[in-house]
């Protein structure tokens, strides 16, 4: 697939979205005359990401455009040849113009699957000189995905099956590509829906989505809406105001929650009726931009009971300050006796929706039995991965021309296993999300849990540990 024909290939990752000494050592294989030698690199983890028992394989996909358009162009090799030395012979640069992946394999976990420290991610094989290249961009590619994908796993296990999670982290990731990442694999990792747009029409991730305080503010009661009429949602008889409509709704609400009627915020009920009118069948009200319960929940009730007149059904409220917990159990209460005094009873189910830096203590809090929160829109705690920033992801070489090749360093836990090789799991056979969560509901309690989980066990075969012994020991393979 030429980058061309795929826009996302390109905005992946570039062939210079790496480090230089890529470059340099490109330059000093190729001098060696090894760049067509034939070799292979993992990309694996040493640690399970916060502090738990297992890791999601994700970005493979992104690794797969990346590779399909990876192309040198002009500018690209004018730039190298600008911080490389001055002397460097024009033929290298000639090379790097026709380099491609076209003799590059790639092995990998399956997107979505479990992973686990040492199992290699992705084997990388090809010629010495391209694959070293590749390096920086596949970490790139595969590390934060991995990452967040894992922290959205971990968030879904605390929430339960039933809570539905809403990832809303675009103004607070670490810019727009670690935006689309984050939006992408929270996906994978088990949400249900993002606020990022772009990450809707580039992925297919479902989008949610309704109004902040700033639209609430910007209304002050005095407006007059150029249509307020609004046709019943059966699509037969006369339009109604819509606006004339909630006020004398909010004679009766304010009669029954035992507030007076100049109470609730004119211009928050203007609000209210002004997207109603724009979303009848989807009107959802942001209760806490003046008071909860003497504005936001009123001039709630007044709007959806106008609308509920017509044939239309309010689909939720939002929260996002205070006790999320508390002030959802109340509103329950409110709802099930405003159904039960106007005879509406599907003003009892209203979706109670909250949002406000929910982190995996709160996240906890909001999902235990018997709360009365239905979706949760979580941020900052899922795109910044605030407990772990980074997953310590590693591509190292393992084989060169068939021969095992092993790092041995002064730190016993940065030794690397040599050779190519294959992992198994002993499990039946099944793919992304769906895998991810397939996977996730196979692991053991033991492993699941978040705080001191067992370790999963990951062990060599036989020959491996015999090829690791006798290379420890300075012995040809």
């Amino acid at each position: 697939m030429a980058a061309e024909q795929d826009p996302e290939a390109r905005a992946a990752a570039r062939p210079l979205l790496t480090d230089l000494y890529q470059a340099t050592m490109a330059l000093g294989y190729w001098r060696a005359g090894r760049a067509r030698d034939a070799a292979e690199f993992e990309l694996f983890f040493r640690r399970c990401p916060f502090g738990g028992a297992f890791a999601l394989a994700a970005g493979l996909r992104d690794c797969v455009r990346f590779l399909r358009a990876f192309r040198l162009r002009d500018a690209d090799v004018q730039f190298l040849a600008s911080v490389l030395p001055p002397d460097t012979d024009p033929a290298f640069f000639e090379h790097l113009r026709a380099l491609d992946c076209s003799e590059v394999t790639v092995r990998a976990l399956p997107e979505g699957s479990l992973a686990f420290p040492g199992v290699p991610l992705l084997q990388v094989s090809g010629p010495l000189l391209v694959v070293q290249l590749l390096e920086t961009p596949l970490l790139c590619l595969v590390s934060y995905a991995s990452l967040v994908a894992t922290n959205a796993a971990r968030l879904r296990l605390i929430a339960g099956p039933e809570k539905r999670l809403l990832e809303m982290g675009l103004r607070r990731a670490q810019g727009p590509d670690g935006g689309l990442t984050a939006s992408t694999y929270s996906y994978l990792g088990g949400f249900d829906s993002s606020s990022n747009v772009l990450a809707g029409q580039l992925r297919g991730v479902p989008v949610a989505g309704t109004l902040a305080h700033s639209f609430v503010t910007s209304f002050s009661g005095s407006e007059v809406p150029p249509d307020p009429m609004l046709a019943p949602a059966a699509g037969e008889g006369p339009g109604v105001d819509l606006a004339a409509k909630a006020q004398v709704w909010l004679e009766q609400v304010c009669a029954h929650l035992g507030l007076g009627v100049q109470e609730p915020h004119p211009g928050e009920r203007a609000a209210f009726v002004a997207y109603a009118l724009a979303f009848p069948r989807a009107f959802q009200g942001l209760l806490d931009t003046y008071s909860v319960w003497r504005s936001g929940l009123p001039n709630f009730l007044a709007v959806a009971l106008a609308l509920g007149e017509l044939g239309y059904r309010a689909v939720g409220v939002r929260l996002d300050s205070g006790d999320l917990l508390q002030q959802a159990q109340e509103i329950r209460k409110v709802f099930r006796a405003a159904a039960a005094q106007f005879q509406v009873p599907w003003l009892e189910s209203v979706l109670i929706v909250v949002s406000n830096n929910i982190d995996e203590e709160a996240l906890a809090r909001l999902a235990q039995e018997g709360s009365e929160v239905n979706v949760i829109g979580i941020g900052t705690s899922v795109v910044t991965c605030p407990q772990q920033p980074s997953l310590g992801g590693v591509y190292k070489l393992v084989a060169v021309g068939g021969q095992p090749r092993m790092k041995l360093t002064e730190d016993p836990e940065k030794q690397t296993l040599p050779g190519s090789k294959a992992a198994f799991r002993l499990l039946g056979s099944d793919e992304s999300r769906a895998l991810a969560q397939l996977s996730l509901s196979r692991l053991s309690p033991e492993h699941r849990r978040l705080r001191s989980p067992a370790q999963y066990q990951v062990v060599l075969s036989e020959r491996l540990q015999a090829l690791v012994n006798s290379l420890c020991a300075g012995q040809s393979p």
